[in-house]
This record gives structure tokens, sequence and C-alpha cells, in this order.
């Protein structure tokens, strides 16, 4: 199974993009449009920086009743990502009709992964605020289940659940985990995180890493050091 640092695009222009993207001459980093930007931009942002030659994951999060959902990802199917996502706590027919919209009339389809708990999200809140008093980790392996269930490909965990996620679902169920930082950097809101060689060592398939790249000083460095300890 392939492995790759992906790059939160962060920003909320196309201005800002483009100056960031233009730091890599000669390499196409595989990079994550989210809510920011796509809101800000369009879907005109996810086609330009298809031309560039970038692969694309959408992480436009979507929670709706099934039939809105698989209307939603036969919109997203059109725009030629390689990856895109929704909330597994949608339940598991929702995720089935994302399939059935996300998937094309030659049978092809980007990615699709469930976000099972975000990495903003720790035992204390999801029991105060969420009102889900079971463990966190028991709550992601299964929503994981069901995701597989529903037929998708993988799900967006912490790092801390990645290597658990396999064991329940099956190393071909791709683990795609933010939450990762570097050893000296700062956690920012995340809670639950790893380095990238942690990340590597637990399993993780695709790591997400937004602002100790998007944030740098250098940020073709801090990607080949992404690169570097995730890939090995």
């Amino acid at each position: 199974m392939a492995k790759d640092v992906i790059i939160a695009l962060d920003f909320s222009s196309k201005e800002q993009v483009f100056a960031f993207l233009d730091n890599f001459k000669d390499r196409k980093p595989f990079v994550k449009i989210g809510m920011e930007l796509f809101y800000a931009e369009g879907p005109e942002i996810v086609k330009e920086i298809k031309r560039r030659g970038h692969k694309i994951f959408l992480d436009l999060k979507l929670h709706d009743i099934p039939n809105t959902v698989m209307k939603a990802m036969k919109v997203l199917s059109s725009l030629d990502v390689d990856m895109t996502n929704l909330h597994a706590s949608g339940t598991i027919s929702m995720m089935e009709g994302a399939i059935k919209g996300l998937t094309r009339e030659d049978g092809s389809r980007p990615i699709l992964i469930a976000v099972t708990q975000l990495t903003s999200t720790d035992q204390t809140a999801m029991e105060n605020d969420l009102l889900i008093k079971e463990p966190i980790d028991k709550v992601v392996m299964h929503y994981a289940r069901n995701a597989k269930i529903a037929g998708l490909d993988g799900v967006v965990c912490s790092p801390l659940e990645a290597g658990k996620v396999h064991e329940t679902c099956g190393q071909d169920f791709i683990t795609v985990t933010p939450g990762v930082r570097f050893a000296d950097g700062e956690k920012g809101d995340q809670k639950r995180v790893m380095t990238p060689s942690e990340a590597r060592k637990i399993g993780s398939d695709y790591i997400v890493v937004g602002r100790p790249i998007t944030a740098s000083e250098d940020p073709v460095k801090a990607y080949n050091r992404c690169i570097e300890e995730f890939l090995g």
C-alpha cells in the first residue's frame, strides 16, 4: 500500500495557496483542501490545483441524510479528486449512499474515508459534549468497523489509533492520520498527536501535516523532513 505525506492547505485564498505551492519547484506534493479554502474559492480551486499536477484530498467531512450525501458525492466525484471523506457518525446507510454517489459510470471513484473522532476531541469532551460514555478507542473502532461494513476504503483517525484500526479492520484498510507534529514543534489545538516517525512505526498509511509545514520559514525543508521521518 502506498504511503504519503499530505500537506493541509489551510489558507483562505487562492493567492496564498499558489504562493505556497510555488515554493515546490520540482515536486508535486499530495495536498488537502479543507472547508476554509473550498468555501472561500469554490470548486475552481480544486480544478486549478489538479491542473498543476497535485493529488488532492478534499476534506469536507459530509454529514447529512443518505440521499443528500449521495447527491453531494456525485458532484465531488466529478471534480476528479483523489480522496474525500465524511463523518462515520452519519450511519452505515449514509456511508453506503456516499459510495453510490461517488462511483462513476466506469466504476472508478476517489478513495473514500470516514472521520471517526476529530483529533481535537478527547475523552472528556466526548463525554461532556456528546454524551458518549464509552472509551474513545472503543468508539473509534466501532466507527471504523461500520465504515468497512459500508464499503469505505478507510478512516481518518488519530495516529494513536492507527495500529488498532489495522488490527480491527485489516492491513488494507487505510488510515489517514492528522495530529502529526515534529517532536520540537507546537501541538496547537490537537490533543492526540504523534511525530511522523512515530506515526510510521504505529502503522499510519497517510499523515496530514498542516502548520508544521505551511507556517515554516522554509516549507520545502519542513516537507522534506516529514517525508524523511515518515517514509524512512
